[in-house]
Order: C-alpha cells, then sequence, then structure tokens
C-alpha cells in the first residue's frame, strides 16, 4: 500500500484512534460481529476489511454503525488514492447520521474531517476549508481539535493567505511542547508559510532546528516533510544544497517503503540536476508514477468489485425467494407470453409490409453509421492503444484486429448489439483504453448498480456515444485530464464529461461525429448539453432515461 507524507499519516493515525471508532464512556457503541472483523483487518488486509463494512453497511440495522461502517470504507479508499469514491462513501455515511444526537458526534467529526482531506488530495481547497470547519463544530477536546486546524492551516497555505494560516500555526505552537514531534511539525510548518509570504524571511534556523529534533525523535515521516522544506528553501539560492536534502528525501522515501515520497524527491531532483543524472531521474519518475496509477486503479476497481459481488449475492438470494410463488403462475405466464408473441408478429408483419420501402433508406442510415461507429472509431481506439500504450503483445493486436475484422464484416447484417453482465467492466475498459502518458482518465461511479435500470438498447447506443466523444478528446481537445461520472438520478442517468482541453470554439459547426452524438441521444428520449468554459474547459452533460420512467 502507497504510504503517505508525514501530516497525512498523522491525522490517519489520531483518526483511527480517535474517530468514529472511539465514542465518549457515557454513550458507549455496541459493534456486530462483523465490523470487529472488519477493524481487525484494517490496515493489514484493506480488501478483506473494506468486504466486511461493506457487509455491515448492507445488514446492520443501527443507522450509526452503517455511518461508522462507511466511514472506514472511505478511509480505506483514500488510502488507495480513490478521493471520489472516498467522497461518496462519507456522504452516504452522512445521511445516516442527525446532527441532534449527541452519540453521533465523533462520527460526524471523522467523516467531515475525512471529506477536508479528501478535496485537500483533490486540490479543492476552498471546499477542504469548509469541511474542516465543519469538523470543529463536532469535537470539543483540545488535542482532537488540533487534527482539523493543522489541515485548515495547510489547505489556507495552499491558498496563500499567509496570514490566516500562520494564526492558527501560531495559536497551536502556543500550546505545543518542546522537544516533541508536534512541536517540530508546527515550528517547521510555520517557518515555511512564513518564508512563502516573505522570500526574504530566513526560516533556515526554524528549518534546522525541526530537521535535529526530529532527527533527536527517530520521527522518519517527519525528516521528509523537513528534507522536502529545506530542498525547497535551497532550490532558488543554492542547488547543491536543494540537491543534497532532495537526495536525502529519495533515499529516505526507499528506506520507508513510500513511492508517493520518492515521486516527490525526484520531482525536486529532475528539477534541479541538469547532468547526465537527469535522464535517470526522469525515467524512474516515469516509471514509478505508472506503477503508482495502476496500483490505484486495481484498488478502484477491487472496491467496485467487492460491493458489486456482495450485491449480486443478495440479489441470487431474493430471486431464490421468489421461485416458489413464480411456479404457480408459470403455465399462466408462458401461455400469455406465446399469445403476446402471436400477436406482437402479426402486428409486426403488417407494419413491416407498409415501412419496407422506408426501412431500406433507414437501413443504408444505419449501415453508414456503423462503418463510422465500429471502423472509423475501432480502428483510433486501437490506433491510440497501440501509439500510447506502454507495451502490447502480437497476440493480443492480432485478438483486437481479428475483432474488428468480424464486427466490419457484420455490419450490413444490422444484427442487435448485446450489452452481456459486465457492462460497467465493459465501459471502464473501452474509456481507459483512451488514457496515455499525456492524458489521464477517471472514471466515478461506473458501478454494476448504476446500469442496472438501463435499458440494452440504450446501453448499446450509450457505448457508441461515449466512444464519439473519446475519439474527439483524443483527436481535438488536447486534454492532459479526462473524468466521467455517471450519476443516477430519478427516471434518468445523468453522464458528466469533463476534459480540461481547449474546449469548443465559438460559432463552431459540429461534424458528423457530435452530430451523431445527439442524434443517437434524442432517438433513446434523452438529451445532451454541451458547455465550453473561458477556461478552455469541455462539460458535456448525457440524460438518458431510465427504465423506471416507461
Amino acid at each position: 500500500m502507497v504510504k503517505k507524507p508525514l501530516y497525512l499519516l498523522l491525522w490517519l493515525f489520531m483518526l483511527y484512534t480517535t474517530g468514529c471508532k472511539t465514542q465518549p464512556e457515557k454513550i458507549p457503541v455496541t459493534t456486530s460481529a462483523l465490523y470487529k472483523m472488519g477493524e481487525a483487518l484494517l490496515n493489514v488486509q484493506n480488501d478483506s476489511a473494506f468486504y466486511y463494512f461493506n457487509e455491515v453497511a448492507n445488514t446492520s440495522a443501527d443507522s450509526l454503525e452503517v455511518a461508522m461502517a462507511y466511514n472506514k470504507m472511505a478511509i480505506i479508499q483514500a488510502d488507495a488514492g480513490d478521493h471520489f469514491g472516498s467522497q461518496e462513501s462519507l456522504l452516504t455515511s452522512l445521511r445516516y447520521l442527525d446532527e441532534k444526537e449527541e452519540r453521533n458526534s465523533y462520527c460526524l467529526f471523522s467523516d467531515y474531517n475525512e471529506l477536508g482531506f479528501t478535496s485537500l488530495g483533490l486540490k479543492n481547497y476552498p471546499d477542504a476549508i469548509r469541511y474542516f470547519d465543519q469538523a470543529l463544530r463536532f469535537i470539543e477536546d483540545a488535542d482532537y481539535r488540533l487534527i482539523p486546524l493543522n489541515n485548515k492551516a495547510l489547505a489556507l497555505q495552499r491558498l496563500k493567505n499567509y496570514d490566516a494560516a500562520l494564526r492558527i500555526y501560531d495559536s497551536i505552537f502556543e500550546r505545543s511542547n518542546p522537544d516533541t514531534k508536534e512541536y517540530a511539525r508546527v515550528l517547521s510548518n510555520r517557518a515555511k508559510t512564513r518564508w512563502l509570504k516573505d522570500p526574504g524571511y530566513n526560516a533556515l534556523p526554524e528549518f534546522h532546528t525541526s530537521l535535529l529534533l526530529r532527527r533527536k525523535e527517530q520521527d522518519k515521516w517527519g525528516l521528509t516533510a523537513s528534507y522536502i522544506h529545506l530542498s525547497d528553501y535551497y532550490s532558488a539560492t543554492q542547488k547543491d544544497s536543494a540537491r543534497l536534502y532532495a537526495e536525502n528525501l529519495r533515499r529516505l522515501a526507499l528506506e520507508l517503503e513510500s513511492p508517493e515520497d520518492e515521486l516527490d524527491a525526484l520531482q525536486r531532483l529532475i528539477q534541479i540536476d541538469d547532468s547526465a543524472n537527469g535522464k535517470q531521474y526522469f525515467n524512474r519518475y516515469l516509471q514509478l508514477n505508472d506503477s503508482i496509477q495502476t496500483s490505484r486503479g486495481n484498488a478502484r476497481n477491487q472496491f467496485a468489485l467487492i460491493r458489486y459481488e456482495a450485491e449480486k449475492h443478495r440479489a441470487e438470494n431474493l430471486e431464490l425467494q421468489k421461485q416458489n410463488a413464480e411456479k404457480k403462475v408459470s403455465i399462466f405466464r408462458q401461455r400469455a407470453a406465446i399469445v403476446a408473441l402471436v400477436a406482437l408478429f402479426i402486428g409486426g408483419w403488417i407494419w413491416f409490409r407498409k415501412r419496407r420501402q422506408q426501412a431500406v433508406r433507414e437501413q443504408q442510415l444505419k449501415t453508414s453509421r456503423k462503418v463510422h461507429d465500429v471502423v472509423a472509431n475501432g480502428l483510433y481506439r486501437l490506433m491510440a492503444k497501440v501509439e500510447h500504450g506502454t507495451t502490447i503483445e502480437k497476440e493480443e493486436l492480432l485478438d483486437e484486429m481479428e475483432i474488428l475484422y468480424e464486427q466490419s464484416r457484420d455490419i450490413s447484417y444490422d444484427q442487435p448489439e448485446q450489452t452481456p453482465h459486465g457492462f460497467h467492466q465493459q465501459i471502464a475498459a473501452l474509456l481507459k483504453s483512451f488514457s496515455s502518458s499525456g492524458t489521464t482518465v477517471s472514471i466515478v461511479g461506473n458501478t454494476p448498480e448504476t446500469w442496472l435500470p438501463v435499458s440494452s438498447r440504450v446501453k448499446a447506443e450509450l457505448k457508441h456515444v461515449l466512444q464519439e466523444l473519446m475519439v474527439n478528446m483524443r483527436k481535438h481537445s488536447h486534454a492532459t485530464n479526462v473524468v466521467i461520472k455517471f450519476e443516477p438520478q430519478e427516471n434518468e442517468l445523468l453522464i458528466r464529461y469533463t476534459d480540461d482541453g481547449v474546449g469548443i470554439p465559438e460559432n463552431t459547426v459540429f461534424g458528423n461525429g457530435l452530430t451523431g452524438t445527439e442524434n443517437r441521444i434524442r432517438n433513446i428520449g434523452g438529451r445532451v448539453i454541451f458547455e465550453s468554459s473561458p477556461a478552455k474547459a469541455l462539460h458535456i452533460q448525457l440524460f438518458v432515461p431510465t427504465q423506471t420512467n416507461r
């Protein structure tokens, strides 16, 4: 598991020992055996811990225990780098908590503080500050209040609101005991904030005092922060010193088995070192960054799979319970189905004879559209995979080419597209195939439950629509970050597409691809909204109907 920088590790440790898990003695919380099993596996086997907490969330009758389970799942997701998934779990946790009940206070505190933490990870600093302020409402203990206060000060520093950040650091500093890790941490953070506010400020004495104290206390995670501060301080004036502390950071990161800290060190060395070592650092940076992203992606997929399998198991049990009742009416249903099929066949035959001429023209249009969807976009996706993929085996390439060949042969037969189980996995694979070293594709909300109320026809059309959007992104947008978010709503599914590319210039005339996208959405009873912001970002909202409104 990827380890975190000091302030995150400190926060996680304090949260784990004082958050939802621990309640005031006067308000004891009784947890189930499943919850206790999840706690025992937390930070040991997080996948298994996530499974047990998910079982608690789906079976417990105690709303507080359900909220606590979602809180623990959110911490596991955040630790794996799945900030969006963590936010979703935390917001679900809050729905089970009543702010007027005192026994919920610690879990409310933990939820809001974790929401602030995930917002920090997503660089959404105003929201982070708002969540930390909410967390402070639910905690009175002076020691525990340091958690959101420290994080709030960091968010203010990132927003360059140095005066406000310093006021918080000063208040914490006054209550800190010298010769402690907390004292060293606040001393170093306050010095960096003062230096950021005034580049002429001499922060070295405080940086070195903090460094010596951390070495004395053998606080290795604290030392990573000191090395970062000193490397940054020297980067503009004494590159040798900046390089020295960056190298110290890298060696310590390797010792602590912290890939993120090593990545931080490599980034600094690349900027500082213009010798032949620069290329070596750069190659290691690319390799390590790819490894971290793969690890996070695998973790996110594993969490989704755990929830999917649990939901599938519950659905199978419900199906078994219904089978006995269904046997009593099976004969009636069969006969009714036969009558309906005969009537449908006769009506369809009559309609077919009247619409034959029109069907020929429509078939030609469908064939043209399939050529675009299957051959053109399929080839482009395959080319992008070959061009931007890290490795691709010959047999894998031949297999995909053969699939594309078979699909192109079947174009004229107008065979209906199938959407078997695992449609969310097909969508994930399709969207992720457009990732590259220069473009990160993030997917949110693509779970099995999302697609349950969506018909096969809508799924088939959406698959082509999403492929068209990704092809358009690859060809025209020059985006480095793409986010596709699936949000089930009442009677419809909202799909939000966002990228940070060049957007859509004014007075743009849509080509066949985007025009076809609009037509497809309208044909399934949905609607589409294109928005291009002044910051050259493209936002597209797709609203498609679900079976609940039919």
